[in-house]
């Protein structure tokens, strides 16, 4: 496979900077469990997960590279993903058992490549700049330094938590129901499809409630949705809608599958905003009740969520109420950059 041209990438001698070959998904996966468990101590990537991103419905948004070494060995490889307007998500992972000042060189590269495929996608989106948003573990010093290096600044700490799933919390009545007035309710019809309407009120609720939060950015409802359908949990059933008396939708939760590497699956809660007029009547409270008692009706073991560690709701104080626990810590570093319109 050719390598990408280098320009002034700086890499170790006969190493190689080349895109992702669909064969490589194994490969990708054991890296990237590989980075997360020197990290954090434990993997957090799915090979369904890296699938979905490098050949399957998620691949037409995202865009990839590898750093070899010698041999043909996979040292390092980088994704980045075109998640809305104006924002360019970065995911980087290199072997942790690569010498120290080889491994620098590989993310020092792999950021800059980052960088150049960002812009790429800022300018096919007409823009003359965008955000880079790259992730790391709260412990990875090593990533930490390529970060800062690449002009990367830490922004925001978010707490990956859980919650247990006892099997009784599938019967009915093992949650009380919602506040008077509030209607809790999934929505797929009978024939297991969702309406246009439904889809769209949990986009507006989505919107609404996160235009105050850290990082917003506008998402047209089209973009949502086919984001949503490309993840790789996505599930239909897993959405919820919040109401009120009059039928208004206040409240959304959007849940997905999440697969158990050689165990139970469990639910992972990719978005939960409930509008601010609303908030304060349980609508939150009653959602989580609804994908906890869910879990437990499809035989799964847990629950999984991401808070902002600094959200201006308090979501946490809710979560931890709720047997939620903080599992580790991960971080958001961001770099602005302009982008040449030629």
């Amino acid at each position: 496979m050719p390598s990408l041209p280098l320009a002034d990438l700086v890499l170790p001698a006969t190493w190689s900077l080349r895109p992702v070959h669909p064969s490589e998904v194994d490969e990708l996966h054991r890296l990237a469990a590989a980075h997360d468990v020197s990290a954090c101590g434990t993997s957090t990537t799915s090979r369904a997960a890296v699938e979905a991103q490098v050949v399957g419905d998620g691949a037409a948004a995202r865009s990839h590279a590898v750093v070899t070494d010698p041999h043909g060995h996979v040292v390092g490889w980088a994704s980045v993903h075109d998640r809305a307007a104006g924002r360019v998500i970065v995911g980087l992972s290199v072997d942790p058992g690569a010498p120290e000042a080889d491994a620098d060189m590989v993310g020092a590269a792999l950021y800059v490549w980052a960088e150049r495929q960002g812009c790429r996608l800022a300018r096919e989106r007409g823009l003359a700049e965008t955000q880079l948003d790259a992730g790391a573990f709260a412990g990875d010093a090593r990533k930490h330094r390529w970060l800062a290096a690449a002009g990367y600044q830490r922004v925001r700490t978010w707490w990956q938590m859980s919650r247990a799933v006892a099997a009784a919390e599938g019967e009915s009545g093992a949650f009380p129901q919602p506040q008077e007035g509030v209607v809790v309710r999934q929505v797929v019809g009978d024939d297991g499809e969702p309406s246009e309407a439904d889809l769209r009120a949990v986009h507006d609720v989505l919107e609404t409630a996160f235009t105050d939060h850290f990082n917003y950015h506008e998402e047209s409802f089209d973009e949502f949705v086919e984001r949503q359908q490309q993840e790789v949990g996505h599930a239909w059933d897993h959405w919820w809608l919040g109401e009120v008396e009059d039928g208004t939708p206040v409240g959304a939760l959007i849940g997905e599958r999440s697969v158990g590497e050689g165990g139970p699956d469990g639910t992972y809660v990719a978005y939960l905003g409930v509008t601010q007029a609303a908030r304060g009547r349980g609508v939150a409270t009653s959602l989580l009740q609804a994908v906890i008692a869910d879990a437990a009706a499809r035989g799964r073991d847990r629950v999984t969520l991401e808070v902002d560690a600094d959200s201006p709701t308090g979501a946490e104080r809710l979560y931890a109420s709720m047997g939620f626990e903080q599992r580790y810590s991960t971080e958001s570093w961001h770099r602005e950059v302009a982008c040449a319109t030629r």
